[in-house]
């Protein structure tokens, strides 16, 4: 009951979905650009993208002094279905 908790908090937020969907393309972006995609600051969308990390939706590499997000492709099933349903 606890995850689905999380998990429903995590979607619950419109800057969350938004970062989910840009990175649905399989493309891998760091904290500043998603920050300025979303037009919200550093500090949020760090945020945001520790709370879907600590789920397994987003897994990150760094690189050159960045951290890049992208989604993680062994993301857990039942938030692969729910987001399978939520971007139809």
């Amino acid at each position: 009951m606890k995850r689905w908790t999380l998990i429903f908090r995590a979607l619950a937020n419109i800057n969350r979905l938004k970062i989910i969907k840009i990175l649905s393309d399989g493309g891998k972006m760091n904290v500043g650009d998603i920050a300025e995609s979303l037009n919200i600051s550093f500090k949020a969308t760090s945020n945001h993208l520790a709370m879907l990390r600590n789920l397994d939706v987003l897994e990150f590499q760094g690189s050159a002094g960045h951290v890049f997000y992208s989604l993680n492709p062994q993301m857990p099933k039942d938030f692969r279905r729910i987001l399978a349903n939520v971007f139809k």
